[in-house]
């Protein structure tokens, strides 16, 4: 008979704590549901859980401490995330005057979703829903270049240090190096296969010793669209020009890139692009389905 009542005791608890997850469970699902509902009010215990969780991460390794110095200096991950969405116009001018890109854009940092509106004609937009990439324009001539690869590119100029907190993302510490008279330490960024649309481009940053503000970053483009079969762009360099602070995230005004060439003075090889950040902001929320497709709108493969 104890026997019997010890088991009916534990098939009680066992039964309770399942209920209990269950519960659980279910009400995170409701917390998700009415967040999607609501835009972007994110729960502040989710941005607790993911900061921590980036600081465990990022903290465990020498490259992932100054990474995460970088995010401190740049106003911090929690604010970053706090913040809510983040708009600003990006206008990168190859001084060749081919590829001109200028767009107003708004980024749902949470998410990695993207919505761009043409600076010449605002009938004309394009953006990335999460899942697919999208544009509305009247004619091929709206947007003179690939608008699915644009779509996050400026993202990771102007959000760096941040946009480098997830999963996997790879960091390696090189030797430090003197930039401009400055010391700087250095952090290497790679990507896991199949973790984006490029997962073999890489980003160099040097992160003044200092101040722990990101002074300039190499990157290469390794876009599948553009090498069909592997191989990547000559690396480049670009460094930031002036900084602003916008609701406590400290951003660049602007970028000059160089093509890399280390036989030149701080291995700034010809001068190819001016890049101006400006109209910089963050918004609690946007309109219902603002990432969406709109109608009318052509998704692109």
């Amino acid at each position: 008979m104890k026997i019997i009542v010890k088991l009916v005791s534990l098939f009680a608890i066992v039964s309770f704590v399942a209920c209990k997850e269950t519960s659980k469970k279910q009400a995170d699902k409701n917390t998700l549901e009415q967040t999607e509902e609501l835009g972007y009010q994110i729960p502040n215990s989710w941005i607790e859980k993911r900061v921590t969780a980036a600081s465990k991460r990022l903290n465990a390794t020498e490259a992932g401490k100054v990474l995460w110095s970088a995010m401190d200096a740049h106003g911090g991950l929690k604010k970053w995330y706090s913040n809510g969405y983040l708009s600003f116009r990006f206008n990168y001018q190859p001084l060749n005057g081919k590829g001109i890109r200028d767009s107003y854009q708004t980024i749902d940092t949470w998410n990695n979703k993207a919505r761009h509106n043409s600076i010449t004609d605002k009938s004309n937009f394009f953006g990335w829903d999460g899942k697919e990439s999208w544009v509305k324009a009247k004619d091929s001539t709206s947007f003179e270049y690939d608008t699915k690869f644009w779509a996050l590119t400026p993202i990771y100029f102007s959000g760096q240090p941040f946009v480098f907190d997830g999963k996997g993302v790879n960091l390696e510490l090189l030797p430090q190096v003197t930039f401009n008279g400055k010391t700087e330490n250095v952090v290497k960024v790679t990507y896991d296969g199949g973790v984006g649309s490029a997962p073999d481009d890489y980003y160099i940053m040097y992160i003044n010793a200092e101040t722990n503000l990101v002074d300039a970053f190499k990157y290469i483009v390794s876009y599948p669209e553009y090498f069909p079969e592997g191989g990547h762009a000559p690396e480049k360099i670009t460094v930031t020009q002036g900084t602003t602070t916008v609701d406590g995230i400290v951003f660049a005004k602007g970028f000059k890139t160089y093509w890399s060439n280390e036989e030149e003075e701080n291995g700034l090889g010809e001068y190819i692009t001016k890049i101006d950040v400006s109209d910089i902001s963050f918004s609690d929320e946007v309109e219902e389905n603002y990432f969406s497709k709109p109608e009318g709108a052509k998704i692109l493969k």
